[in-house]
């Protein structure tokens, strides 16, 4: 790949200074060094590889063009930003993305001052590239905001929503388009590549504006008519008609890859004297390395992997997905029932759904990146009788929170939420863990909430979903392999609201909610060891609680503890709230809850992160423990 191997230029650069220092005959040379470089550094340690490829052209032109970091680059979602962080001061670094300790997966403002907006979620970027851009037209100063958006991030109101507010911005908004999957422009080639020159230089900016007032005192008919052509005309040319009627200077489509057409066109943006401008370039996710190009997913996102073959280190065998035991019992449920469909919100694999739409292709419904959208037409079609199950990531499902309260909550219609990622999540860290889901769906009136302690328990929780027509109901499963329990060859449709007593003991009770519930057993036999007798609950249900099994815990137990994978204002606190209410904790009782702390944790393995939470089995027995000197201590001085 190297041009000159006994010269890398990528040893040169540092931040984007350096590379602003290069010659533009350089940058070839130093494209290919910052794909391999990036190569190397995902085949070490895994996580996103396609969409870096595919902007490694893009990433120099900017940081080339661009006066980094005064003009703040946001780029959508983040997965493509290694190369990014590259360029940015943190090459040495590189090899830790993901880790412990190590880099973020996506861009981080705690991370670098070239990281001027953390990402991860999709279609964020022109909304925060606008309060940028304004911020600087508000306080005179120079710096830009440009946000790189890829085309599958378009289909997200957002999006839409903040082009319609770009004006505000004047020139000092630009949005780059990367167009890597939909194809939603003509092929690009020379001749659009020479149009996307032309309209976006001086002189045509410069002979447009002149018309423009020339027209102005025009009668308004020949007025409108003339700002109609000059629209119709590059929209016949390039395809930008729909961004000009957001109020966006439409350039493009160019070729992503092409450093040639890249850099004069940035360069006529970046001096112009025009508004919001969205510069529409076409790359090719994987871009110069084989077995991505070749691959289906396009190394989206992948393992360790051997960079020669492109071999990616397999997983240990193990026991089945919790996403693809749901998967196989929404199949079983929907065999079973013609009214049940699927909807997913741009994750058909992620979510397990593409089994489904195989099966089911009429009743199978991928809506985009769209949760809003995706909430409200499963409640449009749970009120005219279907029985649809909505599968998004427990993080994603916060985008539609108001979808889910207006138009499902309040009009108590029977959505089933299917809510996967649940917990931790590992190396996606802060902005994919699932933490909130019980507390943002348990204190809604007519919802049911369940957690799955293991794949059986999830196999029956969907199944008691599937029948359940008479409100919302949502059940909640983790990342990654299950326990290896046998799954039911006939699924049990759960009594709502009821639990079960995995163990039974006299002095203390664990009371489970979720896959903590293997630590929790954990627990109980080493309290066992210290002569404490210990009772072992999976409540199953946050909402309604097992009220009966939770007083008759209480009346009989020394110690409580509530164990889950979520936020404060989950389970715990609906027990707490239903001990207080009852007067139960005028009894002497001890009540304890644990829960994930109240902070964003950042990403390393999830048994490190439950580590770090105090989850664990033994956290759980000091937990007890603690609660039982408090006891005595408290009793000994009553005495005194």
């Amino acid at each position: 790949m190297n041009a000159n191997p006994a010269c890398p230029l990528l040893d040169t650069v540092d931040t984007p200074d350096d590379l602003r220092k290069l010659a533009p005959v350089q940058l070839r040379q130093l494209a290919d060094e910052l794909r391999a470089e990036m190569i190397s550094a995902v085949g070490q340690t895994g996580g996103h590889l396609g969409s870096g490829l595919g902007v490694v052209e893009l990433t120099v032109a900017i940081h080339y063009v661009f006066n980094t970091p005064d003009d703040r680059l946001i780029w959508d979602v983040g997965h493509q930003a290694y190369p990014h962080k590259i360029l940015t001061g943190r090459r040495d670094r590189i090899r830790t993305i993901r880790q412990g300790g190590g880099l973020s997966g996506f861009t981080k403002r705690s991370e670098s001052e070239y990281d001027p907006f953390g990402t991860a979620h999709s279609s964020t970027s022109i909304s925060a590239a606008l309060g940028f851009a304004v911020a600087n037209k508000l306080a005179g100063t120079p710096g830009r905001g440009i946000a790189v958006i890829g085309d599958g991030a378009m289909s997200a109101g957002m999006a839409y929503e903040a082009m319609n507010n770009a004006k505000q911005a004047g020139n000092r908004l630009v949005v780059i388009l990367n167009d890597n999957d939909m194809s939603i422009a003509p092929p690009v080639g020379g001749l659009s590549a020479y149009l996307a020159k032309l309209v976006s230089s001086r002189p045509f900016l410069g002979m447009r504006d002149i018309a423009r007032r020339i027209s102005r005192h025009l009668p308004e008919p020949l007025h409108r008519a003339a700002k109609k052509t000059d629209e119709f005309a590059r929209g016949m040319a390039m395809g930008g008609t729909l961004f000009e009627e957001l109020g966006l200077y439409y350039v493009g489509p160019i070729d992503g890859h092409n450093l040639d057409q890249l850099i004069p066109v940035l360069e006529n943006v970046r001096d112009a004297a025009e508004g919001p401008c969205l510069i529409h370039v076409v790359t090719q996710k994987g871009k110069g390395y084989g077995p991505a190009e070749a691959a289906d997913d396009k190394y989206h996102g992948v393992q360790k992997f051997d960079v020669i073959t492109g071999e990616q280190v397999k997983s240990a065998s193990g026991p089945p997905s919790y996403t693809g035991v749901f998967a196989g019992a929404l199949v079983a449920e929907a065999q079973r029932d013609s009214t049940i469909c699927a909807i997913t919100a741009a994750m058909p694999s992620g979510t397990g759904l593409d089994k489904f739409a195989t099966l089911f292709p009429d009743r199978s419904f991928d809506v985009g990146i769209a949760e809003q959208h995706a909430v409200t037409f499963a409640a449009g079609l749970a009120a005219q009788g279907m029985r649809p199950f909505c599968a998004i990531y427990s993080t994603f499902l916060q985008r539609a929170y108001d979808q889910v309260v207006h138009d499902v909550a309040i009009q108590n219609l029977p959505v089933r939420f299917a809510i996967d990622r649940a917990g931790l999540v590992g190396a996606d860290g802060a902005t994919h863990a699932g933490s909130f889901d019980v507390t943002y769906l348990a204190t809604l009136p007519n919802f049911v909430v369940m957690a799955a302690a293991d794949e059986a328990e999830l196999v029956h929780m969907t199944h008691t979903a599937a029948l359940h027509d008479s409100g919302p109901i949502a059940f909640r499963y983790p990342r990654g392999n299950g326990t290896g329990v046998a799954l039911p060859e006939v699924p049990l449709r759960l009594e709502i609201g009821k639990g079960r007593i995995v163990k039974q003991g006299t002095k203390v009770a664990l009371l489970s909610l979720g896959t903590r519930l293997a630590e929790s057993l954990k627990a109980a036999d080493q309290l066992e060891a210290k002569g404490l007798s210990t009772t072992v609950a999976d409540l199953r249900f946050a909402k309604p609680l097992d009220v009966e099994l939770i007083r008759k815990l209480m009346a009989t137990h020394e110690v409580i503890v509530t164990v889950e994978e979520g936020s404060i204002g989950g389970l715990g606190a609906h027990v707490l709230t239903m001990a207080s209410d009852e007067g139960l904790t005028d009894l002497g009782l001890k009540i304890r809850t644990m829960r994930l702390p109240d902070l964003f944790q950042d990403h390393d393995s999830p048994d490190k992160q439950y580590d770090a939470a105090g989850l664990n089995a033994p956290q759980i027995v000091d937990t007890v423990l603690k609660a039982l000197r408090h006891n005595s201590a408290g009793v000994e001085e009553a005495r005194a």
